[in-house]
């Protein structure tokens, strides 16, 4: 395999979590704090596949995942399955 010999690329991708770690500082509760990772996963999730997150996050909440979906279902709202991509790219 081919190596990086700078760690950029991983600085870069762990960058949105330390900015977000001030702003989480002032969240009212810890499910608030909680909840606004969770959110920001997912916003950082759809960049690193590519999606726009505008189109991506109203297609996700639009489907309104549950625990009563299977995995495949699931699986196409993954933001690395193809018909989110073919929903919400750029």
């Amino acid at each position: 395999g081919h190596c990086s010999l700078s760690n950029n690329l991983s600085e870069n991708a762990i960058r949105p979590f330390t900015v977000g770690r001030k702003n989480w500082l002032f969240s009212a509760s810890p499910k608030g704090a909680a909840s606004s990772a969770i959110v920001y996963t997912m916003v950082e999730m759809a960049k690193a596949n590519d999606l726009n997150t505008y189109k991506y996050l109203p297609y996700l909440l639009s489907q309104r995942p549950d625990d009563k979906m299977s995995d495949e279902q699931l699986e196409q709202l993954a933001p690395w399955s193809e018909t989110a991509k073919t929903n919400c790219q750029n």
